[in-house]
């Protein structure tokens, strides 16, 4: 192939170069970052793991950075709809050119190491954020912590918002095990932010290991609702009153929280000010996004996991998330083929009166049919669902048979929301 030119070209040219999606380990890309000359991405640094939670808390972070006045740069994954989305800086997606030059820097340095699509994406990235003189630099765990690329810079604060089971292939089978592993992102004498009321004994183990400062939910920090429009933050000597997260599931005020103790926990911390329009202010796609279609609302959320799907449960059923009609729950359900899609059923059982199963083939070797979904259900009130080729023809029959004032849930992967987005801004 000729030398890539564009953005598209060159993704077109970093998933090639890799046999496996993911290699994980941290020499080949550390060597890469060596041969770069790669400094610290800004001044100060976040790496934010965990199961669930990640990208909201970053948004969080990234929300409250921007209020205090700092240059704030954010890297996530994976995107919804453009690759762009992975790399922010002040709350804009990077542009083709800036990711361009990024990509070539990576590849002049590479010689003939193989990297991963995602170990590409982050050395470009730290190399981008470098170059924009940050104050703050917010980087989210890929897989796990210890092996992920992100781990190869050291972090001053950072942060595991839950573990939960997800990857099991990659990461243990147990929470103790995949505890151990998102824990490595623990530096000596920082501090390590833990938004589990009840972590794995590993993580604190890591944490007791390294002399990481453990800042614990639930017992360094606290948060508690206050009435329907607000809530509380406190620590030993500090709290602070803050509007509701426009973010709706009530998670998120354990994600905002986890936010909070995470930048409070830096040498510097924002104002009191900064905190409240902080955490006002955050937005983040895929995450209980909602649009009204003929008096039907619809909600898209990347959830795609037992204990994900139980925070989207506990959303339907307090109060059917701020919905005041009696109508039908319908969901739109999509996953990849390695994920707990039964758990997931069992979590949302009781808030989802009519199914409908969606394919995801054309989305990589983790994408299944929607009867290959089927199979994993016997014995779930799913097993008998609809079936339909795709995410958009499975919400259109679900759009069909909504009625005003139902609800349409569409959710089960990143890839199921990004497919009902093209679709749904389009109307």
């Amino acid at each position: 192939m000729s030398k890539p030119n564009t953005l598209a070209d060159w993704l077109a040219y970093i998933e090639r170069q890799h046999p496996r999606s993911i290699d994980m380990g941290l020499e080949r890309v550390r060597s890469v970052a060596t041969a770069m000359g790669l400094k610290r991405p800004a001044k100060r640094v976040i790496t934010v793991g965990g199961t669930n939670g990640k990208g909201s808390a970053v948004a969080f972070i990234e929300s409250i950075g921007r209020a205090a006045g700092w240059k704030i740069g954010a890297y996530t994954s994976p995107h919804l709809l453009a690759y762009n989305e992975r790399v922010r800086i002040d709350g804009e997606d990077v542009d083709d050119a800036a990711l361009v030059a990024g990509f070539e820097a990576v590849e002049a340095a590479r010689g003939d190491v193989p990297l991963t699509y995602f170990e590409y994406g982050t050395l470009c990235a730290l190399w981008v954020f470098e170059r924009a003189r940050l104050d703050l630099a917010v980087l989210e765990v890929g897989l796990g912590g210890r092996l992920d690329a992100t781990n190869l810079v050291d972090p001053d604060v950072a942060v595991i918002t839950t573990v939960a089971l997800d990857h099991q292939d990659y990461l243990g089978d147990d929470r103790e095990a995949i505890g151990a592993e998102k824990a490595g992102i623990a530096r000596a004498w920082k501090p390590l932010v833990l938004g589990d009321d009840d972590p794995p004994s590993s993580v604190l183990a890591r944490a007791y290991l390294v002399g990481a400062s453990a800042i614990r939910a639930g017992c360094d920090y606290f948060f508690e609702p206050m009435d329907a429009d607000q809530w509380r933050w406190r620590e030993v000597g500090f709290q602070v009153t803050l509007p509701r997260p426009q973010l709706a599931a009530p998670v998120q005020l354990r994600n905002a929280a986890a936010a909070i103790a995470a930048v409070r926990a830096l040498p510097r911390p924002p104002s009191r000010q900064a905190l409240v329009a902080g955490i006002a202010n955050a937005r983040v796609a895929g995450r209980l996004q909602r649009f009204e279609r003929d008096g039907v609302e619809i909600v898209v959320d990347v959830g795609h996991n037992p204990q994900a799907a139980a925070a989207l449960a506990d959303w339907l059923r307090l109060g059917r998330g701020g919905w005041t009609s009696p109508g039908t729950v319908h969901a739109v359900y999509a996953a990849l083929a390695d994920k707990d899609a039964a758990g997931v059923i069992e979590a949302l059982a009781g808030e989802v009166d009519a199914w409908y199963l969606a394919g995801l083939a054309g989305h990589g070797p983790r994408g299944t049919t929607a009867e290959g979904l089927a199979a994993r259900l016997v014995g779930t009130v799913a097993a008998t669902a609809p079936s339909f080729e795709d995410v958009a023809s499975a919400l259109a029959a679900a759009r069909v048979a909504a009625k005003p004032g139902d609800r349409i849930l569409v959710f089960g992967s990143f890839h199921t929301v990004a497919d009902a987005l093209a679709v749904l801004p389009a109307e």
